[in-house]
């Protein structure tokens, strides 16, 4: 998976320029491509070029300026792990055009550059940044506060944020930094509390162990291209792209002896190796981190710095950010502290506000204009409601004088009831509870209106309540409370969270996050002060804080060995950390904002209540088991409809093999049906069985059924590859069960799936949907409008997507208003119209095609001609209709009627069923009662 996050849409248009000699060597020598971009204010003017990093390692750079001559400040800017010099392009040429000479590059192992990933080592990625800074100092835009000394900041998000940090702490000519979204001790973040972080870090390790290109996160070093006859070049660059290997030391090639190792070094392979394996972090594994962790250059870190940090991040937690600002305020420096709502799992990254962010604070320490305000010390993004025009959250900001540290400026305590309970840890750790899921960021930011995917199993997981809130409180830090664990086991792994519950009962995880420890075995008991995850959330007034223990999470790794917990609560009191001082950076809501929200979480709560009532299951029906779908006197009501059906007495069967047509008008009750057949509601009468299954919601036969309805929503900064990898990630599943290779090849995506997903147009969207739908070769497939929004080219292609589907033995069910794609797609037809079932069958019967052809002629034929069709052997009748002739078949196939219409010299210009599906469907549903 490709762990960066694009920091804007590109919103430039190029336009080709010619470059000559002149250019070459304003450029050092070194430059591949020149380009201007026109946009606001002055074009921008970019050189690519292949410069020469630590240890012979070749870095592919772009370098960007604007405007007319004079020296300015100048930035580097970093990328995230997996991405490129590519995903900054956008802020690269709106930091040029500001004023700045912008350098960006591709951090060795990714894109064209060359050498191995070492996780931004000191003698590797950081050595690379300062021989960058070397190459700007030699630039005649760039000012300079000394010779060989320029002035730069250097900003960039996840990886590009540490090496912000790093190359401050190793290079004193480093002036400004603005880390976004990014960690401090690598160690901390993948070992929280001594607990693997296993999803993270293995999504981390797989975006850069692939060492072919199309991989996930961009390909290693490409072939080398032979530089330009003549072109003058300086020592420290090339022409062309490098060689992989040549001139590279041992260890750095992007030619790895271990295949398993991919693009990494062999010390970062052989750490993931070894923790992965064993299923938790040894003291080496920590201690190797931590050295290329910016804590470990932490004292040295002077400069101002703006540190950025995502609330929806269970990769990089805000502990992290904490860490850093701690760390720079005691070394004197300059820093401000911004708490974005989206992270790396996903949600809003507000980039276009925290670039004007960035930027404003690059003007003050870098261009030294103090007129320019940097904003306030600390800002925390907060939900304000839901914008009723699109249902999208509405953010707002609240500001403080001061950053409060995780332990907030005042406190507040609540006493927790609930006396000591049995908890097992499962053999294996499965199956696991969920807090947080990478790339769900959505859900989390509407965790306040009673969304989220957090799960704790019974058995697994003990709880502890507060008594009702009496007023509201903002929680903004990590709580802390005290808790006490016996076992007999040699050590246990808790995962708590603090859960908002409502009156109704209905609890939510804020920002879905879980506080890992390892605690060690006592049969007595061992204490442990937990540090619960820092979050900002308001719990209302009559709402509890429940603390919930449990034994698993889908993220991290638990013992494998099963075990018997004891926990209880060694101080009853949960400290609470709030900032009263924040003020509201814009305008309240209108109070019908808040309202929907809570009455919609009500009505959500209501309608999950009553569909959470459970009946016996039915037994599977052996006779069925190769039928992929058998729908038996279906009937649903909604509760305020209660004298009309949605859907009613529906009735039909789906065989292996075919595409079936689910067709009918608006209200005909296709929607409902298939929200039945996919188990998320429940029907008032009848049965579905797929493969004999009875389906009901979580009917294990369901993991057989592959559905795209409604559209699909997808990452836009990451490419197709990694948002189906992520995607397969969150269902615990296998990869090898994914069978992505088989469902890409149904798709037909093609390259593109390597690109952001934000480059590609309608078509590839859905296509990248059906995709997603197709892992792990369902045996069902369910789409709902699968061609909204394509263009004729593209429905063609997706209508070979699903025929090259069930031409495997699968079964595909399509739901759409383009009849005449449906009856060149489709088997099989079923219409349904005002909930009931008008008619069901293969399309050549219900159209009328099987055996009567309507056949265009150009002219009169006459009767005498008429006669002679008429008394061919296999046709039945014949008569003249207004296009043509009408022939009604007995035996006869239609092509071999028309070599006999040819042969009789009937001029034949078209061949036709007699009525086209629009009329048999027009037909059918204006008789239906």
């Amino acid at each position: 998976m490709d762990l960066r996050r694009a920091l804007r849409r590109p919103g430039w248009k190029r336009r080709a320029a010619v470059v000559g000699a002149l250019v070459l060597l304003a450029a050092g020598g070194a430059v591949a491509v020149g380009s201007a971009a026109e946009g606001r204010g002055s074009a921008v003017h970019r050189s690519d070029a292949m410069l020469a990093g630590a240890g012979g390692v070749r870095l592919d750079t772009s370098y960007f300026t604007a405007g007319g001559p004079g020296r300015r400040p100048a930035v580097l800017l970093g990328h995230g792990f997996g991405g490129s010099k590519d995903e900054v392009r956008g802020q690269a040429e709106t930091l040029a055009r500001h004023g700045y000479a912008v350098l960006t590059w591709s951090a060795r192992g990714f894109g064209r550059s060359t050498g191995r990933i070492g996780l931004n080592a000191p003698d590797g990625e950081v050595a690379d940044v300062r021989k960058l800074v070397d190459w700007l100092a030699t630039r005649p835009e760039v000012r300079l506060d000394a010779p060989g000394d320029p002035r730069v900041g250097i900003t960039g998000v996840s990886y590009g944020g540490a090496i912000s940090l790093l190359a401050a702490g190793y290079d004193h000519r480093i002036d400004a930094i603005a880390p976004r979204e990014t960690y401090w001790n690598l160690s901390d973040a993948l070992f929280p509390g001594d607990v693997y972080k296993k999803l993270w870090a293995g999504i981390f390790f797989t975006s850069g162990a692939t060492p072919l290109t199309g991989g996930l996160g961009g390909a290693p070093a490409t072939a080398p291209t032979p530089a330009p006859s003549g072109a003058s070049g300086s020592p420290d660059s090339t022409s062309g792209p490098a060689n992989p290997s040549a001139g590279q030391p041992a260890g750095s090639g992007a030619t790895a002896a271990d295949p398993l190792c991919g693009r990494f070094t062999a010390a970062i392979c052989d750490l993931y190796k070894r923790v992965a394996e064993a299923g938790r972090p040894d003291a080496a594994a920590e201690a190797q981190l931590t050295a290329l962790s910016p804590a470990a250059v932490g004292a040295r870190i002077k400069v101002p710095a703006l540190i950025v940090q995502g609330q929806t991040d269970s990769l990089f937690t805000l502990d992290q950010s904490d860490a850093m600002a701690r760390a720079l305020r005691a070394n004197g420096a300059p820093v401000k502290v911004d708490w974005i709502s989206g992270g790396h799992d996903g949600g809003d990254t507000e980039d276009a506000r925290v670039d004007a962010r960035v930027t404003a604070w690059f003007d003050h320490y870098l261009k030294g204009d103090t007129a320019t305000g940097t904003g306030p010390a600390f800002r925390v993004t907060r939900t304000g409601g839901l914008n009723s025009t699109d249902g999208s959250v509405v953010l707002r900001g609240a500001s403080g004088a001061a950053y409060p540290g995780l332990h907030g400026t005042r406190t507040r305590r609540y006493a927790l009831s609930g006396g000591a309970q049995r908890v097992t840890s499962p053999a294996g750790g499965s199956p696991p509870g969920i807090s947080a899921v990478p790339g769900a960021g959505g859900l989390t930011q509407l965790s306040q209106f009673g969304a989220g995917l957090a799960l704790d199993f019974p058995g697994q997981s003990a709880s502890f309540d507060s008594a009702q809130l009496r007023h509201a409180v903002t929680l903004t830090g990590a709580p802390e409370v005290s808790v006490k664990v016996a076992t007999d086991a040699p050590d246990a792994v808790l995962f708590a969270k603090l859960y908002d519950l409502g009156p109704d009962g209905k609890q939510t995880l804020p920002a879905s996050l879980a506080t890992p420890v390892r605690v060690a075995g006592s049969p007595q008991g061992t204490t442990v002060r937990l540090h619960l995850p820092a979050v900002d959330h308001a719990f209302a007034g009559g709402h509890r804080l429940r603390l919930v223990l449990s034994t698993t999470d889908l993220g991290y790794a638990s013992p494998a060995a099963p075990s018997v917990l004891t926990v209880s609560l060694a101080d009853p009191r949960l400290t609470v950390p709030t900032d009263p001082g924040l003020t509201a950076d814009a305008t309240p809501l209108p109070v019908w904002v808040w309202v929907l929200p809570p009455l919609a979480v009500a009505a959500a709560a209501a309608l999950l209540l009553t569909g959470r009532r459970r009946g016996r299951p039915r037994p599977a029906d052996p006779a069925l088991a190769a039928v992929p779908l058998q729908i038996t006197g279906l009937s649903k009501k909604y509760a305020k409809a209660a004298d009309r059906y949605a859907v009613r007495e529906l009735s039909f069967r789906v065989e292996p093999g075919q595409v079936l047509g689910l067709l009918g008008p608006n209200g005909a009750g296709k929607t409902t049906t298939l929200r039945m057949l996919m188990g998320l509601i429940r029907p008032d009468e009848g049965e579905i069985r797929i493969f004999g299954e009875a389906v009901r919601p979580g009917a294990p036969v369901l993991s057989r059924v592959g559905a795209f309805v409604e559209g699909a929503g997808f990452l836009p900064h990451l490419t197709g590859r990694a948002n189906l990898d992520l995607y397969w990630q969150a269902t615990g599943r296998p990869a090898e069960d994914a069978h992505l290779a088989e469902a890409l090849e149904i798709a037909g995506l093609g390259d593109a799936l390597d690109r952001a997903v934000r480059t590609y147009s309608q078509g590839m969207r859905q296509r990248l949907a059906i995709a997603q739908a197709m892992l792990g070769l369902p045996d069902l497939l369910i789409l709902d409008e699968p061609t909204n929004g394509l263009d004729p080219p593209q429905i063609r292609e997706m209508r070979e997507v699903m025929i090259r589907y069930a031409g495997a033995g699968r079964t595909v069910i399509v739901s759409s208003h383009l009849l005449a794609e449906v009856e060149q797609s489709c088997t099989h037809l079923v219409v349904m119209d005002r909930g009931r079932l008008v008619t069901a069958g293969p399309v050549a019967e219900i159209v009328g095609s099987a055996d009567t052809v309507l056949v265009g002629v150009d002219g009169e034929v006459p009767q005498s001609a008429v006669d002679k069709v008429a008394a061919l052997p296999g046709v039945a009748t014949v008569v003249r209709e207004e296009d043509g002739l009408l022939a009604v078949l007995d035996g006869m196939s239609a092509s071999r009627l028309v070599a006999e219409l040819v042969r009789l010299d009937i001029p034949v210009s078209q061949v036709g069923p007699h009525r086209r599906l629009e009329d048999a469907f027009l037909t059918l549903i204006g008789g239906s009662a």
